[in-house]
């Protein structure tokens, strides 16, 4: 079993000097150009959008091939302003002198065949002014000067330019309130029709008038513990984090493999009469996975032929078997690999793993490969993880994570359409709502952006996370139908320590320390949080832009051992899941809040269970 995702690496320094951002779309440029040689014509355009702040910007970049095929490519460019810098680049290998920039192409994305398209990417800095640069070159052809003679063969045609919709602000601002006041959860959206459409059929909400599949594994574990019985038939995911997974059960107390659940998942079908099944399935087996952490490091590595395996005995298998036609009326929801695409924005430069994750293309072609596949089942949905409020809710790290979920469903065979949606707080532990105070809060005149447990994110919990990601996605193409879950099976943080309302205080840090429901030592812990209770029950269209409140970590499955404990599954000892650790830099150096006596992640772990029954919110019967 994974661990849940930790912070992005940026240190609080970084953080506190966005107190004055302010996130603007600037506008984009688009060049063609034409050249001719002996042999082939080169003729290519680039599409140059960013998102900048006070002294940053985050660009993403397109290159089309519009000429001959390309086995190779090096891009150049001249930034205007000798301030600008490229500080982090990715999707290419990227080099600047002065204010020369030049891009050459990774192994996976150097060949382009004619109208192909490929996207990168680079957050920089910048002082004064940040111009956009006009003088693109592919292989040291000019793609905005007049086009040059075209080659005796005729010319490819020019394409329309890809769309790049104006980059949506990606928080809500600060406007100081006079007295922080609570904020009441957004009540449920009406209830879906009572008739259904035809059993297997492509439906916007897969959630919407289905019910969902109980684990039998899962909801024996939760059954033979005291009080158990009350939540032993909630919905809880599959999870398939090994190969083995498919055939005979992921980790614990989990035996049953894929075929085993889709059949009784057919089976609690039959007996819901007219009414559709939901299952959830976590696809979670990429090479060097959970790349920042040990908890949950998987089998394949990079170096040892892991893409090519993951494709052949991990993903072809997982849709092999979800295609076949027994299946076809239950609606299968796919989880997409949590935690990766996230650490290849915050996490590169600090985890060799990462890294290799990165310049390999593994990971991004990894999601890609799995959505094709997956996509191309009908009654399969595809939900991208998209970590969580305390690890992308800073400028420096949201439009890039925007940019790169863009670049990612782009370079698919169905495009943006190949993700029915993004989940949020996978595994995790922060608050869904949090009701006595939000962002736009501010306390003795202070903001409470400026409250240490804040830290001048711009967001507050899990919620507006989601739909603020969610308009940002629509904004930069994804298609308006994309829907969003979160994850809320620990994140209820009920029992005696829950606030009941608003603190009094005037400093802003105890203000927030005092309001906040999420009672964890800080927003970076994120290993068997010790304190933590059952969240919403899982239910369909709670507010608008969200499908459904999901159990995706079955409660009372460890995220780490609190110990070193050999096992035969590929997973390591993580001291953030050891409660005597004090803590590192991605959680301010503060103590893990760990539960003791945990076991290997993905295994049961009764002690935590039974604390989440008890501090459950909303309590349970």
């Amino acid at each position: 079993m994974r661990s849940t995702p930790r912070p992005g690496a940026v240190s609080s320094t970084v953080r506190r000097g966005l107190v004055a951002a302010a996130v603007l779309a600037l506008g984009s440029t688009a060049a063609v150009a034409t050249a001719t040689s002996a042999s082939a014509a080169v003729s290519c355009k680039v599409t140059y959008s960013a998102s900048e702040w006070q002294g940053g910007m985050s660009v993403n970049l397109t290159i089309q091939n519009l000429g001959d095929a390309l086995n190779g490519w090096t891009l150049a460019f001249t930034f205007p302003n000798s301030s600008q810098k490229v500080s982090q680049g990715w999707s290419g290998n990227w080099s600047q002198s002065g204010s020369n920039v030049t891009v050459t192409a990774m192994d996976w994305n150097k060949s382009l065949s004619t109208g192909a398209s490929t996207s990168i990417g680079f957050n920089g800095t910048w002082s004064g002014s940040n111009p956009t640069p006009t003088d693109f070159k592919i292989n040291g052809v000019s793609c905005n000067g007049t086009p040059q003679s075209p080659s005796p063969s005729p010319s490819p045609s020019v394409s329309p330019s890809p769309r790049v919709s104006p980059s949506a602000s990606p928080s809500p601002r600060v406007s100081p309130s006079v007295s922080p006041s609570p904020r009441v959860s957004p009540s449920a959206s009406p209830s879906p029709s009572t008739s259904p459409p035809p059993p297997g059929t492509h439906v916007d909400n897969p959630y919407s008038g289905a019910t969902g599949y109980v684990n039998p594994d899962w909801s024996a574990s939760a059954s033979s513990e005291p009080g158990g019985s009350r939540v032993a038939n909630m919905s809880t995911a599959v999870w398939l984090d090994r190969i083995a997974a498919i055939s005979s059960g992921s980790a614990g107390n989990n035996s049953m493999g894929l075929r085993d659940h889709l059949d009784k998942a057919v089976e609690q079908d039959a007996a819901n009469g007219n009414t559709p099944l939901t299952i959830q399935v976590v696809i979670y087996d990429l090479p060097n996975r959970d790349c920042s952490a040990l908890a949950s490091n998987g089998e394949l590595k990079i170096a040892q032929n892991g893409l090519a395996r993951y494709k052949s005995e991990y993903i072809d298998v997982i849709a092999d078997i979800m295609s076949d036609s027994k299946y076809s009326n239950l609606r299968i929801v796919t989880i997409i690999e949590p935690d990766s695409l996230p650490n290849l924005i915050t996490n590169v430069s600090a985890f060799q793993a990462c890294q290799e994750a990165q310049s390999s293309g593994a990971y991004v072609q990894g999601v890609q490969y799995a959505l094709n596949k997956l996509h191309a089942i009908r009654n399969v949905y595809t939900y991208v993880d998209a970590a969580h409020h305390a690890w992308l809710g800073w400028d420096n790290n949201f439009q890039p994570m925007v940019n790169l979920f863009y670049q990612v469903a782009t370079g698919t065979t169905a495009g943006v359409n190949s993700i029915d949606g993004f989940i949020v707080n996978t595994a995790n532990f922060g608050a869904t709502v949090e009701p006595y105070f939000t962002i736009n809060s501010s306390v003795n005149g202070q903001s409470v952006r400026q409250s240490h447990w804040v830290d001048w994110n711009w967001y507050v919990d899990e919620q507006s996370f989601a739909v603020a990601l969610r308009n940002a996605l629509v904004a930069k193409g994804f298609p308006n139908t994309l829907g969003m879950l979160i994850d809320t099976s620990r994140n209820g943080w009920g029992g005696s320590a829950r606030p009941t309302g608003p603190s009094t205080s005037t400093n802003v840090d105890t203000f927030v320390n005092e309001s906040r429901v999420d009672r964890r030592i800080h927003a970076g812990n994120w290993c068997n949080q010790s304190g933590a209770g059952l969240g919403e029950r899982p239910r369909a269209n709670p507010a608008s832009g969200l499908d459904a409140y999901v159990w995706i970590k079955p409660p009372g499955e460890s995220d780490g051992s609190s110990s070193a404990i050999d096992n035969d599954e590929g997973k390591g000892f993580d001291r953030m899941c050891d409660p005597t650790y004090g803590g590192n830099s991605l959680n301010g150096n503060n103590p893990s809040g760990a539960l003791a006596n945990a076991p290997v992640s993905g295994h049961w772990f009764s002690a935590q269970f039974q604390q989440l029954m008890q501090n459950a919110y909303p309590p349970l019967s």
